[in-house]
């Protein structure tokens, strides 16, 4: 079984009805894999979609997660989120701290990421990353 973590685009993707990325939810579940939504995700969208005030979305977004796991922030992803900054600095790189984040959730709980921002996580070292789109 794998476990696919979705980034924000991803979600942003699904609330905008996109038919790919519904049908491939529904077949890596169907499938008996797991789809899980990192906690800065879950803030990412929900702050975007408070933010732009859309209640239809918003509720689409709560029934997505109603029926999803919901990660934790943990120390040991704010461990390895420091540790990969500090690599990427030392070689004069840089990264979003969310992005650091997300890759870090998903590092700690060998989960796969599903993003359509590939080029944000292709620095970031021992993370699985995949692009449904």
């Amino acid at each position: 079984m794998t476990v696919f973590a979705l980034d924000s685009n991803i979600v942003s993707y699904f609330l905008r009805n996109d038919k790919k990325i519904k049908e491939r939810i529904v077949q890596e579940i169907n499938d008996g894999n797991e789809i899980v939504i990192p906690p800065i995700v879950y803030f990412e969208v929900k702050r975007g979609l408070l933010a732009i005030n859309a209640p239809q979305k918003s509720a689409a977004f709560e029934m997505l997660c109603d029926n999803l796991e919901i990660g934790i922030i943990e120390k040991n992803m704010l461990d390895i989120a420091a540790q990969q900054y500090a690599e990427l600095r030392k070689k004069g790189k840089t990264a979003d701290d969310a992005d650091l984040l997300i890759a870090a959730y998903c590092i700690c709980n060998n989960f796969t990421l599903v993003t359509n921002n590939i080029k944000h996580f292709d620095c970031i070292t021992g993370l699985d990353v995949v692009n449904w789109m």
